[in-house]
């Protein structure tokens, strides 16, 4: 059981999307890895962001959720969030790049995990 990869989100207006991926792209030295449409957001994954755009009230329920651990098993984490005091506060569900859930740790921060599906 371990985090594999940590991310942090990046809000935007859709019409800024294009220009920031360019940015990104060349500060990172790679092209972007992912982008899909999910939800009324567009999110491209750049290195170790998620450019995350969308209408205000698209947007509105990930703003607390900047930062995303993409872990290798979704139940054992859930299992010792739950031990260790964590709230759950969305169950785990499917999306399209494989399963989530948002947690929320005893420290007040709100985290997505991701368990990624090939």
């Amino acid at each position: 059981m371990k985090i594999a990869n940590v991310l942090t989100r990046i809000f935007l207006d859709p019409n800024a999307l294009e220009e920031t991926i360019s940015f990104y792209e060349n500060i990172f030295g790679e092209k972007y890895r992912l982008r899909l449409k999910y939800a009324g957001v567009e999110i491209v994954s750049v290195g170790k962001v998620l450019l995350t755009a969308g209408s205000e009230e698209a947007l509105k329920p990930y703003r607390e959720m900047r930062t995303i651990f993409v872990v290798d098993s979704l139940n054992d984490f859930k299992d010792k969030l739950v031990q260790s005091k964590a709230v759950i506060l969305n169950e785990p569900r499917q999306l399209p790049t494989g399963v989530n859930m948002v947690v929320k740790h005893p420290d007040g921060a709100i985290i997505e995990y991701v368990e990624l599906q090939s």
